[in-house]
């Protein structure tokens, strides 16, 4: 038996969107390309979006096709286990990426995940590429199969550990891996943990931040999303780390996907006057 029930937008994508959104300095505008179902989740997804300062001028409605949702369980520990019911997100095509060809070829970076069709995520990479644009993405969630060799030419993989694990089969220094198979840089988030970044010239981690943590959804999404903000930013990666740490880590502290990204303000005071431990 649950205890509560509580229904609010999410989805990796937007999430992320939101969360760059919340944390990018001035200046900064942050684009969605997606889609939405011709439904009130649908509606009220696009404006939530909007509320946040997103760019929906590239979501398209859906005619007839349920807008994407999941399902997450939360524990008394605050871990979630999430199913996720595709909809109009499944429905995201090449030409709905072709057709944003003039917006990614002026964008700092360009943030990725599977809750889309994985060749439409394949062409967005290859366009990507052909501009010059620089790509972050996050492989989740995991497909079946494992994730085609053309979705490892990235600049920038952010897994969980959970993530690797799926991907790899298990064993040591993932990092590594990922870079031989094709990744120019991996950002492994390693939740407890903190994080760690590596390219083929070194590695670097960046500790946790301590929080009273009651539900980590979408603290994944916050730090992906700070992570793309240090970017466009130039932050040093130390200093990238260090600010995707701390927004993953206010995620946690409360309970939701979207209301739970945290705001610049938040992160910068978190990291101004508290210690990683």
């Amino acid at each position: 038996m649950g205890s509560d029930f509580l229904t609010m937008p999410g989805g990796k994508g937007a999430n992320q969107a939101v969360a760059a959104a919340r944390l990018a300095s001035a200046g900064i505008t942050v684009h969605m390309i997606g889609r939405v179902g011709d439904d009130d989740f649908g509606r009220q997804l696009n404006s939530g979006l909007k509320s946040n300062g997103v760019n929906t001028d590239h979501v398209i409605n859906t005619p007839g096709v349920a807008s994407g949702c999941a399902l997450i369980q939360v524990d008394g520990h605050g871990e979630n286990s999430i199913v996720v019911v595709p909809g109009a997100n499944a429905r995201v095509t090449v030409e709905d990426v072709r057709k944003a060809r003039d917006l990614i070829a002026s964008a700092s970076c360009v943030v990725m995940q599977l809750e889309i069709p994985l060749e439409t995520v394949a062409y967005a990479i290859e366009l990507c590429r052909e501009l010059g644009v620089f790509t972050i993405l996050d492989p989740a969630p995991v497909p079946p199969e494992g994730l085609p060799a053309a979705l490892y030419a990235v600049d920038l993989l952010t897994p969980n550990q959970t993530e690797a694990e799926l991907i790899l089969g298990g064993g040591i220094d993932p990092a590594k891996k990922f870079l031989e198979r094709g990744a120019r840089c991996v950002v492994l988030k390693l939740g407890a943990s903190g994080s760690m970044y590596a390219d083929n010239n070194q590695t670097e981690s960046a500790r946790p931040f301590k929080v009273d943590a009651v539900d980590s959804t979408a603290a994944g999404d916050a730090f992906t999303g700070a992570l793309a903000v240090a970017h466009a930013e130039g932050m040093k990666m130390s200093v990238a780390l260090r600010f995707a740490n701390a927004a993953g880590a206010i995620c946690c502290e409360t309970m939701g996907a979207q209301a739970a990204l945290p705001t610049r303000a938040a992160v910068e005071a978190l990291i101004a006057t508290d210690s990683p431990d």
